[in-house]
Parts: C-alpha cells; structure tokens; sequence
C-alpha cells in the first residue's frame, strides 16, 4: 500500500510539472463527476452553519455535517462505479469519511489529507481514473478538495491533527506543496526566493497549488513571515 501511494503521488507530480491550473490538459469524465461529489460537499456547509459556543476550535456542527458525509457518502461514491466496481463501494467510502477530518475530535490534519490520497489512488488503481487523468487530478480535483477543506476548517474552526510547528509550513496540508513546487518548475519568472515577496502568492494563488497554500497560510496568520522569509532563503 505504501508503495502504491507513493507511486501515485509520483506519477501525478511528474504529470504537473511545469503546469498551471488554467492550463490546457484533458478533463475525463470521472474527473468532472468527482469534483461535482465535492460540490455537493461544499453545499452542506451552508446547511450545517456553525453555532454558538464558547470553544476556541471545533464547532460542534461539523459533526452535524459528518453525519451526512457518512450517510451519504457510498451513494454518493456509487456515481463512480460501474455494476462489477459497485461492492468496492463500502471501502471506498471509508477513504471518502476520513478525508475532511475527525467527528470526534473536530479537527483536521495531514492524516485526513492522506485519506483522500488514498482514495484517489484506489480509484486509479481500479481503472476508474487513468493515468492520463494525472494533471487534472491534482489541479481541477485536488484542488477544488483543498478549497472545500479550506472552507470547512474556517467555518468549524477545527484543531489542526497533530500539528508539526516549525517542521511543518501548513499545520493542514502537505500534498500541495509536493504538486505545488512540481508547478513551479522551469517557470520563468517565479523562484524559490519569490514566494515571500510582497503580494506574489496573492497574485499567483489561483494558478498554483504552492501559491494558494503560502497564500492561506499568511491569511489565516498559521506561521511568522520570518519563518516564510527563511525559508524562501533556502
């Protein structure tokens, strides 16, 4: 499984090098009936408005939008599968469930990230998606999974899982920071210094993965600018 998931990782950071999200590649139609799953997703946060309460991090109403994520998540799945694929459904699921953080704990980390790696992984690996689904992959179905997740880490406050403090850029996500950089690769103007520069990631943010997380990091206020300047010295 690990070499799987590393294998997958790779293929689709070989397939965005030198890419932007605007770009052209093709777009299959599983890719565009998973991004419509993840729109559905995004709905429900409209309908699961966070509540009242004394608590810093984790509004309770997340859990309330968990629960239709694990109610609905195998039908919702189901679109995906053909009639042999279907019984895959229940396992498929599980990925879906933990991608969007812990009903429990209310909070949200690299580990649910990684759930939903893997679930793409799965989906590659049953031929649902083909490897020449790579770029679209990360830039239109990654993507738009990072701004769902964005926008419901915001709106339910969740408690950034097992969070690495200096080792860690983003206390959220890590994956658009391997696809992101393979982005950024042989552009001619953007350098590795370029990120910490004064309004860059703004202005790059909706072309690359690495811009729109430097961007949300300095937005939500996650990390130092003096963490973002040395490491943009490196």
């Amino acid at each position: 499984a690990y070499h799987d998931i590393v294998s997958f990782i790779m293929i689709v950071n070989d397939a965005v090098k030198g890419k932007a999200v605007n770009d052209t590649y093709a777009t299959s139609q599983p890719i565009n009936e998973f991004i419509k799953i993840l729109d559905v997703l995004s709905g429900w946060v409209d309908e699961c408005p966070p509540i009242n309460q004394p608590q810093r991090f984790g509004n309770k109403a997340f859990r309330q939008w968990h629960d239709k994520l694990e109610k609905n998540s195998e039908s919702l799945l189901s679109a995906l599968l053909d009639d042999q694929q279907k019984p895959a459904t229940v396992e498929l699921a599980a990925y879906l469930n933990g991608a969007f953080g812990d009903h429990t704990r209310l909070d949200y980390g690299t580990g649910h990230e990684a759930s939903f790696v893997g679930l793409l992984c799965c989906l590659m690996k049953m031929r649902i998606f083909r490897e020449e689904d790579a770029t679209a992959i990360a830039l239109k179905l990654f993507s738009r999974y990072i701004e769902v997740c964005r926008n419901i880490q915001l709106t339910y406050s969740l408690e950034p899982a097992g969070s690495q403090g200096v080792w860690g850029l983003d206390d959220y996500q890590f994956i658009p920071f391997i696809w992101g950089s393979s982005q950024l690769i042989g552009h001619p103007d953007l350098k590795p210094s370029s990120f910490v520069m004064e309004n860059v990631a703004e202005t790059w943010k909706h072309q690359y993965m690495f811009m729109a997380a430097v961007d949300f990091i300095k937005s939500v206020s996650l990390v130092d600018k003096l963490v973002l300047w040395f490491l943009g010295e490196l």
